[in-house]
């Protein structure tokens, strides 16, 4: 009996010690081993690849004699994006926000990072087992795309780009709704000034936000222009305001990367190339 319980211990040990290294091996910034560098740069490469098989599809010229190739590369694509989601799955647990084996699990199928996992070739079982009209097809098959955004749990700089908007994005709410209450203010103001005049053109209020967004992020199409005195002397305000508030995300944006900068810098250590130990930055400072 000492024995068997022994043993199942071991095979436990064992169990979460390779849990552990898969988990691992799927998050690059956790580790960074020899094979660490071998996947991520792998799927990095299989995901830009599917991102440009999309786009070639579309070309004729080019689809219609490789269409063998493509169904066959996509059919590949899904078979290792599959594996790789349940390998994601069944290591999640590792990580301590999903510690629970059923719970932990089903926490993370939700996560936004695992939800995009899943949309990535969800597409394709879809129309294999359910069978669907072309033009859904073609919809569908355009959720491809999202494994685009799949590089951000590989690359170094796209997480840095999601921290940046994660660290910030109280502040970057602020100003969406100042820009927000600027389209809005500046669509009323140009509708009663132009409504009589253009009943065509600045037909309602939800018909002149358009002029307004247009306005407000660059200088119009031109397919909206105000005519009268007062809508001329509101859309000049509006246009300096506009240049002006979207500086704020421009300028929050840019302290976020400078703070995360910051923060990489701190979190890296320096190694003693003499014993390979990491130095204590503060007591190297005191010195």
């Amino acid at each position: 009996m000492f024995y068997f319980n022994s043993t199942k211990t071991e095979i436990a040990i064992m169990y979460h010690k390779v849990k552990k290294k898969v988990h691992i091996l799927l998050h690059p910034e956790l580790g960074n081993t020899k094979w660490d560098k071998i996947i991520n740069g792998f799927i990095i490469i299989l995901i830009i690849l599917n991102v440009i098989a999309v786009m070639l599809e579309t070309v004729s010229w080019i689809h219609e004699p490789y269409f063998e190739f493509f169904r066959i590369f996509d059919l590949v694509s899904v078979i290792i994006f599959t594996v790789e989601y349940a390998i994601r799955v069944w290591s999640s647990n590792h990580d301590p926000r999903y510690s629970h084996s059923l719970h932990g699990r089903l926490r993370y199928m939700i996560s936004f990072e695992a939800l995009i996992d899943l949309l990535a070739f969800l597409p394709f079982y879809i129309h294999v087992i359910v069978g669907l009209d072309l033009r859904v097809l073609r919809i569908l098959r355009l959720m491809r795309f999202l494994r685009l955004f799949r590089l951000t749990a590989y690359m170094k700089s796209a997480r840095l780009v999601k921290n940046v908007f994660k660290s910030r994005a109280n502040d970057l709410k602020l100003s969406m709704v100042v820009i927000l209450f600027l389209i809005i203010i500046a669509s009323c103001l140009v509708y009663f000034s132009e409504h009589l005049v253009q009943p065509e053109v600045f037909s309602s209020i939800p018909a002149t936000i358009w002029w307004a967004i247009i306005t407000v992020t660059s200088v119009g199409y031109g397919d909206m222009v105000p005519i009268t005195i007062w809508g001329k002397l509101f859309t000049s305000i509006i246009t300096l305001m506009g240049l002006a508030v979207f500086a704020l995300p421009a300028g929050i944006i840019t302290a976020g990367f400078l703070e995360e900068t910051r923060k990489l810098k701190k979190s890296k250590k320096l190694i003693c190339p003499h014993c390979g130990k990491p130095i204590d930055q503060g007591n190297h400072d005191d010195e």
